[in-house]
């Protein structure tokens, strides 16, 4: 019952059920995926010659500013799409769905497998989709090399799969699929208090610590330097270190949920 080849089966199943259930019901999906196309146009085409001038001085035009804030985007768009994963994961645990699957001669971790990866895969997918909106409004990598592209989509892909683990708990932990919504909002909160959308000294004293050393903050600039050739420094190993604490923390406090008899 227990067998490797039983939980890749089973996994395999619940991967495929959560995807049909993402491609019948595309609207959440979507309404989340608007949220940063909206934000990147915004801050590109409003506020973009403004803010430019605070990332690289007078010199600086709205082209500089989209290189800056695009890898931003990006996170923030994987947090914005792991709310979904918790409000999916919330409507299984008050519909009824998993008390039948509990009775189920299933793997019982094949649930939530099925629920992390497919989120992995949507997160995947919408950072493609805002990614291809970027270019189109004039965002370039920079001599950006096989292997730092192969790092960079590992990275975005390790970020996805510690936020969902995150937003899986919160589902698993929240009364209702509203509910979990709210609780999610953090995950997309966080990137606007980061460095995604102004470097962080630019900040005021007493908020820059938060600001610098949160989970996004690393991630993203890991990320610009991958992407665009800038500094990394420390924010490879912090970005990194953030991402499998959480997807660890994520995790056992996920499993310890569902593994509760209901009551």
């Amino acid at each position: 019952m227990n067998s490797l080849p039983l939980a890749l089966r089973d996994s395999t199943t619940m991967l495929r059920r959560n995807l049909l259930h993402a491609r019948r019901y595309p609207s959440l999906t979507l309404n989340l995926l608007l949220t940063p196309v909206m934000l990147l146009l915004l801050f590109v085409y409003v506020f973009g010659d403004a803010m430019s001038a605070g990332i690289g001085g007078d010199g600086a035009d709205r082209s500089d500013y989209i290189a800056y804030v695009v890898p931003g985007i990006l996170l923030l768009t994987i947090g914005g799409t792991t709310i979904g994963s918790a409000v999916s994961v919330s409507n299984d645990m008050t519909e009824g769905i998993i008390a039948r699957f509990r009775t189920m001669a299933i793997h019982r971790a094949s649930v939530l497998v099925g629920h992390v990866v497919g989120s992995v895969l949507q997160c995947v997918t919408s950072v493609v989709l805002v990614g291809a909106v970027a270019v189109a409004i004039g965002f370039r990598a920079v001599d950006t090399t096989a292997l730092e592209w192969v790092l960079a989509v590992g990275l975005l892909a390790l970020v996805s799969l510690a936020l969902t683990w995150i937003a899986v708990g919160m589902g698993l932990s929240s009364p209702n699929a509203e509910a979990a919504g709210n609780n999610a909002v953090p995950l997309m909160v966080l990137p606007l208090l980061s460095s995604a959308f102004v470097p962080v000294e630019t900040m005021p004293g007493w908020f820059r610590p938060f600001a610098e050393y949160q989970p996004f903050t690393p991630a993203i600039e890991t990320l610009r330097g991958l992407l665009l050739g800038t500094g990394i420094g420390h924010n490879g190993w912090l970005a990194v270190t953030w991402c499998l604490g959480l997807a660890v923390l994520g995790h056992f406090w996920s499993t310890s949920l569902f593994g509760r008899d209901p009551k």
